[in-house]
């Protein structure tokens, strides 16, 4: 009998707090349906689909009730406490799941709603993790470019920027050169699916069309010059990796802030700089 999947098995003996269940008739290794869960009309060698988990008390238990995640799969679940090593999740039964600390990517603050797996420890006991979601994704979307869709934050990489799940399900990903610096994990957002890449997965923009987001980014400009004491060290000539380590633009949407400010007489070029006039 395996923990955190659901099952077939047959009962094998009645009690009053419940019915045994094996695999086989006769079956040696049994796990307890508590009698408030056994079905009306179960009989000896009646055949059951339960999902298998521990009590509090870490024996092995059946249940008909139906869990938001098994092993092998990814879910969202709700954060019900947090404690100094790890938090407890809400999967649907009457257990909370464990989060271990060394399994958490974030910082989590309860009801926070988070991507999560589920995987046996070296004790035999089943735990979250928030790691390995990325494998787990859905690459089939039935999205295309110019698409709106919502997708919730499970990842932050340095290389390659933000990954969402869409719709809880499918792969994507914010290129790394636009400000994610507000998002969190476990938050939902709306963005456009930019591309389609060959294996299926999505490549997400939170950013408006060119000429309703200049608007923004040139006052983003503004506030960053007003941080730098009104001069910034390098132009729309600096590389592309300067410009969205320091800006969180990329180099083209950079260039279109710049000649918008340029051209309201709101910044000088020289030497190099940018100045704020």
């Amino acid at each position: 009998m395996k923990l955190g999947e659901y099952q077939e098995l047959i009962c094998v003996k009645k009690v009053n707090f419940g019915i045994y269940l094996s695999e086989e008739p006769n079956g040696r290794e049994r796990v307890l349906l508590p009698a408030k869960q056994v079905p009306e009309g179960v009989t000896i060698g009646s055949s059951l689909k339960v999902f298998l988990y521990k009590d509090s008390q870490d024996r092995p238990i059946a249940t008909t009730r139906e869990p938001k995640l098994t092993v092998g799969k990814a879910a969202v679940l709700r954060v019900k406490e947090v404690i100094k090593i790890g938090a407890f999740l809400d999967w649907g039964l009457e257990k909370d799941l464990f989060l271990p600390y060394k399994e958490m990517t974030a910082r989590l603050r309860p009801d926070d709603e988070i991507l999560v797996t589920l995987y046996i420890d070296k004790s035999s006991r089943l735990c979250a993790s928030m790691k390995g979601i990325y494998h787990l994704l859905e690459t089939d979307s039935p999205y295309q470019a110019g698409d709106q869709v919502t997708g919730r934050v499970y990842e932050f990489s340095d290389n390659f920027g933000a990954f969402l799940a869409v719709d809880d399900r499918y792969s994507a990903r914010i290129p790394r050169y636009e400000d994610t610096g507000s998002l969190r994990i476990g938050e939902c957002v709306s963005a456009k699916v930019t591309s389609v890449k060959e294996d299926g997965k999505l490549d997400l923009t939170l950013r408006e069309k060119a000429y309703i987001q200049m608007d923004t980014d040139a006052q983003k400009l503004l506030e960053l010059l007003d941080s730098y004491g009104g001069v910034l060290p390098f132009t729309e000539k600096a590389s592309p990796e300067v410009i969205a380590r320091e800006t969180g633009l990329s180099k083209n949407a950079f260039k279109r802030a710049v000649g918008r400010l340029y051209k309201e007489r709101k910044i000088s070029l020289a030497d190099g700089k940018i100045r704020r006039l």
